[in-house]
């Protein structure tokens, strides 16, 4: 569903991002840093069926779908625990907008970010000049439960004491589709036209013009 004067965004108070595809491009990031866990342990690089399941899943359900085999699985576990992500971030995209989206939204509306990643998102933050952006970040290792579940989102609208309906969620996988429809936030669909969503943009300017100022 597309945005239009029937179904304007009412009583927003929240904003609400997921990282990869949506404040970054990291596609180079992600696929150099599974590569080369592969590598080190002498397996194929990633399958293009892989990525996709990368793109969107913790790491720790990455690593589980890129060994199969337990003792495998859990040398890889170590080897990425001892691993510094911070070679891979530079190569991670800021999206064009975010900054300015940021600068002009704050601080009527509180943001947030809520991510599948775990401990790579504060060194992304920092890296990208974002530390400080954003009220509050909740990565899968804040939560049980990482998407598709909707704990992260609903920690978000405990943590600002609103209704669902007064956030947003800003996301590009049917993992957010999922988690934001579990958790009855309004979803955003940034660059995806096949998710069920309250709203589409292919750009953070749109999302600028479409919350009231």
């Amino acid at each position: 569903m597309r945005p239009g004067p029937e179904k304007p965004m009412k009583d927003i108070r929240v904003v609400a991002f997921d990282c990869d595809g949506v404040m970054f491009d990291s596609v180079q990031a992600n696929m150099d840093y599974y590569n080369s866990i592969l590598e080190y342990f002498g397996k194929p690089l990633m399958t293009p069926e892989q990525f996709a399941h990368a793109h969107m899943h913790t790491a720790n359900e990455v690593l589980a779908n890129l060994f199969s085999d337990p003792e495998a699985l859990e040398a890889a576990g170590e080897f990425r625990m001892k691993m510094s992500y911070w070679p891979f971030i530079k190569d991670m995209k800021i999206e064009p907008g975010l900054k300015s989206l940021l600068g002009k939204i704050r601080p009527k509306y509180k943001t947030a970010i809520a991510t599948n990643r775990s401990d790579t998102m504060q060194g992304i933050l920092v890296e990208h000049g974002l530390e400080g952006c954003f009220d509050l970040v909740v990565c899968a290792l804040d939560v049980k439960n990482p998407k598709p579940h909707p704990e992260s989102l609903i920690k978000i609208v405990e943590h600002f004491g609103i209704k669902p309906s007064q956030a947003i969620y800003v996301g590009d996988s049917v993992l957010d589709e999922m988690a934001a429809k579990a958790a009855g936030i309004p979803l955003v669909a940034y660059n995806n036209k096949d998710l069920s969503a309250d709203y589409h943009i292919t750009n953070l300017k749109e999302l600028e013009e479409m919350l009231p100022a």
